[in-house]
């Protein structure tokens, strides 16, 4: 039953706003109990209103918290939730980030400063491809019936069924199946190619690498399927055109191998392999000075903020709450608006920030005490980092609703979600 929910949660959510984790949406039972104790403050006092039915509504309010909780990640991940340690966080770089990007994930102020190390890629992790036959579109060769085929990835087995027609062609009997497997939701992504009048039927696997032990990462039959058999061999839905490969790649002369082209090296680098080095080419990677690393931080606290007020703005139209929030956002923008703008942050008429990249690493380099030179920016991350927990636990504040009645002071019970009808049970996808 709970994996039951657990999976309707996370199909409701996913088809309003994607979920990326980091870290720091996993928590200690001190922290829940955090939550749920502000939670049940919350309510404590708080009228009665109306359930709102609107689907948009709806929308908004989840649009809403996840968005607020992807401002809190991204100022999370700039060097913690301690006050202290804001915008702390190292940088990483790469002298080739066409064929390599770094992204360090070690502690905030580490006592070793990790060494620089080089590496260098020979293979990229690739997906295994299945195409299928190219055919005529012609009627389909295949008597009418109902047909099925199974497809076995992740140790899991998929029987896929469908029905066929009397007069259908072998195009739209194509364009079924790259309907029923992308729906299917089991990690393979489907296309229907083109040459001249034929088409045919192509299967990629998301995950790249092959599965230890293992030679292929999904394979298709229909020789045990519960219904007719047959069109695995009509279509040619088994034939492998690509094997998955696993990552090639060196690290200081040190051959290694990964299934994917993103992983993580010594706990501290974040890698992406994106292409093959040229021959003899080694790129390095390694740490940016503190000035680097501050300004780095800094244009992705600003990317944070204004990717949050383009989400509440969406809504301006809709919901008359979200232009409370826009104006909320602004208004905290505007407490720093002087030195921010001495510095090259210059705030928009619509409330969002523009970096003037030159000037703030100017600023950043005639700094005689850059914690000092910029002690705005790390209140002004610690206003936004509070608004947007605000956010998060009580969406529901932006939204209209209507009130039904105050409840007795003194003599009232807790009605712990009463806030947050739609988007407080959230909290179960990320614990």
């Amino acid at each position: 039953m709970s994996a039951a929910l657990a999976s309707a949660y996370n199909n409701y959510l996913t088809a309003y706003t994607p979920k990326s984790l980091t870290r720091f949406d996993t928590h200690k039972k001190s922290e829940l109990r955090s939550v749920y104790n502000s939670i049940v403050k919350l309510n404590k006092e708080s009228p009665w209103y109306l359930p709102v039915t609107s689907r948009t509504t709806q929308q908004y309010a989840v649009d809403l918290k996840e968005n607020a909780r992807k401002l809190h990640n991204t100022i999370a991940q700039l060097g913690g939730l301690e006050e202290n340690n804001l915008l702390n966080k190292k940088s990483a770089f790469s002298t080739n980030e066409a064929v390599v990007t770094a992204y360090y994930i070690g502690a905030s102020n580490p006592e070793d400063i990790p060494p620089m190390f080089d590496m260098e890629v020979t293979v990229l992790a690739s997906p295994q491809e299945n195409m299928g036959l190219f055919l005529e579109d012609t009627k389909v060769e295949l008597p009418a019936d109902t047909y099925s085929f199974d497809i076995s990835i992740n140790d899991m087995n998929y029987e896929l069924q469908f029905s066929l027609g009397d007069s259908e062609t072998n195009r739209e009997v194509q364009e079924r199946l790259v309907r029923l497997i992308n729906n299917s939701g089991i990690g393979i992504k489907a296309t229907l190619l083109e040459s001249g009048s034929r088409t045919s039927l192509r299967m990629t696997s998301e995950a790249t690498g092959l599965p230890a032990g293992k030679n292929s990462i999904f394979s298709i039959s229909d020789d045990h399927t519960g219904k007719t058999a047959g069109t695995v061999a009509y279509f040619g839905l088994d034939y492998v055109s690509h094997r998955a490969t696993d990552a090639h790649f060196s690290i200081n002369g040190e051959k290694r191998t990964a299934s994917a082209n993103h992983f993580t090296v010594g706990k501290l680098f974040e890698i992406e392999l994106k292409s093959i080095s040229a021959e003899g080419e080694k790129v390095q990677i390694g740490l940016k000075p503190d000035i680097e690393s501050l300004t780095d931080n800094i244009t992705h606290l600003i990317g944070g903020y204004n990717s949050f007020l383009h989400a509440a703005a969406s809504y301006l139209d809709s919901q008359s709450g979200s232009k409370r929030l826009v104006h909320e956002m602004r208004g905290i923008a505007s407490l720093y608006e002087q030195p921010m703008k001495d510095m090259g942050l210059n705030i928009q008429e619509d409330g969002t920030m523009t970096i003037d990249d030159n000037k703030l690493k100017k600023t950043a380099s005639e700094a005689t005490d850059i914690s000092k030179t910029f002690d705005y920016i790390k209140a002004f991350s610690g206003m936004l980092l509070r608004k947007s927990r605000q956010v998060s636990l009580n969406p529901m504040d932006y939204v209209d609703k209507t009130m039904v009645a105050y409840k007795n002071p003194g003599h009232n019970f807790v009605n712990v979600y009463a806030s947050s009808p739609y988007t407080g049970m959230m909290f179960s996808g990320y614990c």
